[in-house]
């Protein structure tokens, strides 16, 4: 794709390369060592790496080149304008399998918000195949932000360019890469209403005092708070998930017999994986003509003796 290299003179940290699909794929990097990779395919975020290197975001290995890509199972893919199979379209949307643009005239990030930060914007509009399935016009703007500190955000903006009003939902479906499933908690969305999708969304409330995983899980919680963490015991690490604009929480492991029947995960990875998705779900949004919507997600990742009473849970 012709970018000119004067593109990525806004920030030396940002360059333009191809993954191992030969797809164009744009690199953030800190200072201090942390990287994103931003895949143009679906926009999707594929890797995010913390000053050491290692890797914080689950991807499957049974991921395959293919002539007609298709999102990765794995990274942080965009579900728009659809969640799941909650609607006509495909399975979470046509936004993730569709090849997205770089803006090279992207808005400055506020003064006070761009010291150290390496940045990228990318658009998709709406095609003439995409109104066949879903006939209205969009302007879908994602900003995807590495801090100096290695904090990952990314910032959704979608406008209504049409004539009519039209809804959609939303997530942020991303794959944390855990040590072992069966010893990761959530906390944050204790006491919450949630909707079962392994009982046919059936309403029922959280009792726990944190969420554990025994078995697959499948659940979107409702008007959950703007803060969830993740605590990896073993690798003695927490995820910090911050949100706006993103009402519900989608949770979701696979577990051992659902990964044995998925063609591209392995049979033991559910292991080591974690979906927590910031989404707009359960009560989908609708756009006037002319109106934008903006969700926003940022991920942190702290040591694991950073106390969650300090995130104002109770």
């Amino acid at each position: 794709m012709g970018h000119s290299a004067a593109v990525w003179d806004f920030r030396a940290a940002t360059e333009l390369t191809k993954d191992w699909n030969g797809i164009d794929q744009v690199v953030l990097r800190t200072p201090q060592g942390a990287s994103a990779r931003v895949s143009l395919h679906g926009a999707q975020v594929t890797s995010w790496r913390n000053e050491h290197g290692e890797e914080l975001l689950f991807t499957s290995s049974k991921t395959v080149s293919s002539k007609a890509p298709k999102a990765i199972r794995g990274g942080i893919p965009i579900c728009f304008p659809q969640f799941g199979n909650c609607g006509s379209l495909e399975r979470h949307g046509f936004a993730r399998n569709r090849m997205w643009s770089i803006d090279e005239n992207p808005p400055p990030l506020p003064p006070n918000d761009s010291r150290g930060k390496s940045f990228v914007d990318l658009l998709l509009k709406s095609s003439e195949e995409d109104v066949r399935y879903w006939p209205h016009s969009f302007e879908f703007r994602l900003r995807v932000c590495l801090t100096t500190n290695g904090d990952l955000t990314l910032i959704s903006r979608i406008r209504n360019i049409n004539g009519k009003p039209f809804s959609f939902s939303f997530a942020y479906h991303t794959y944390l890469l855990v040590s072992d499933i069966s010893e990761i908690r959530i906390e944050g969305l204790e006491t919450l209403d949630y909707l079962d999708n392994l009982s046919q969304k059936e309403r029922f409330t959280e009792q726990g005092d944190a969420i554990t995983f025994e078995s697959e899980v499948d659940r979107l919680y409702l008007s959950s708070p703007n803060i969830i963490a993740v605590l990896d015991h073993e690798r003695k690490r927490t995820f910090i998930i911050r949100k706006e604009g993103l009402p519900d929480v989608a949770v979701w492991n696979p577990w051992e017999k659902k990964s044995k029947s998925m063609v591209d995960l392995g049979d033991e990875e559910y292991k080591h994986m974690l979906c927590v998705d910031g989404a707009v779900i359960e009560k989908p949004v609708n756009l006037k003509p002319g109106e934008e919507w903006t969700g926003r997600i940022q991920l942190s990742v702290v040591g694991s003796s950073f106390c969650s009473d300090r995130l104002g849970f109770r």
